[in-house]
């Protein structure tokens, strides 16, 4: 898979050079691009903001840097696909947008190539996602119900949600499985050595050799802790069920 990434702020992905990320790119299972907007501005101060129109606070980021840095992406994409190959699938990170998911992440590391556009201020011209979901596929993904001063951090979440589902990327593909979200519910706790630390104990059905019992054991504490701190994946799954 290639990612791409747009921002002003290009340091922030120092990040993509560490842990599975980091072994990924090396090992060829991602290839990952960042790019300064701040090169597709040509004035003296590179200047990639003004001021909302209609008035208002902040300011709202520029259609013509994402213009040329979107259609300078694409044309290297149009170069690299294949007859009849599918577009790269941009995608920026909002509040306005759709809530991110593991079922998202899944369905995003299917793809062969990502765009990533990192706003900042009070967004980005909608302009921008007009003129690129016309000419070919636009997301907007929420990470959940909270501003952020910009997208970097977002991406960066996405990213390695993402990536690390890309065969070969995680060492185990089974703890891909089990872990939280996956079945719909929150995972079950748990546990390692020494068996009694500071008086808490490894529950006993973890340590009686019984596999059947280990598993029942962990799918009663995955459905409790989900009720307790997570109703709503409940209902959920309720619904999914009647469809």
């Amino acid at each position: 898979m290639r990612i791409d990434v747009v921002t002003i702020f290009p340091a922030y992905f120092d990040a993509l050079e560490i842990s599975l990320l980091g072994r990924a790119r090396q090992r060829g299972l991602l290839e990952t691009h960042v790019h300064d907007l701040r090169e597709a501005a040509h004035d003296r101060h590179r200047t990639v903001d003004d001021t909302p129109a209609g008035g208002g606070a902040g300011m709202v980021m520029k259609p013509e840097p994402w213009g040329e840095a979107l259609d300078g992406l694409l044309g290297a994409a149009g170069e690299e696909r294949e007859p009849g190959e599918t577009e790269p699938l941009i995608v920026f990170p909002s509040p306005s947008g759709e809530r991110f998911t593991q079922e998202t992440a899944r369905e995003l590391a299917a793809e062969r190539r990502l765009i990533f556009g990192c706003g900042r201020y009070e967004g980005i011209d909608q302009r921008v996602f007009d003129e690129y979901g016309e000419r070919g596929r636009v997301r907007l993904l929420s990470l959940g119900d909270y501003v952020l001063n910009g997208g970097e951090v977002a991406v960066l979440a996405m990213v390695e949600a993402i990536a690390r589902l890309i065969p070969g990327v995680v060492g185990n593909p089974e703890s891909l499985v089990e872990e939280s979200h996956e079945q719909g519910l929150l995972e079950y706790p748990v546990y390692t050595k020494p068996a009694v630390w500071r008086g808490r104990e490894v529950p006993p059905v973890l340590l009686g050799g019984d596999h059947g019992a280990v598993e029942a054991w962990r799918r009663e504490q995955s459905l409790e802790r989900t009720r307790r701190v997570r109703p709503d994946l409940l209902g959920l799954q309720a619904g999914r069920a009647a469809e």
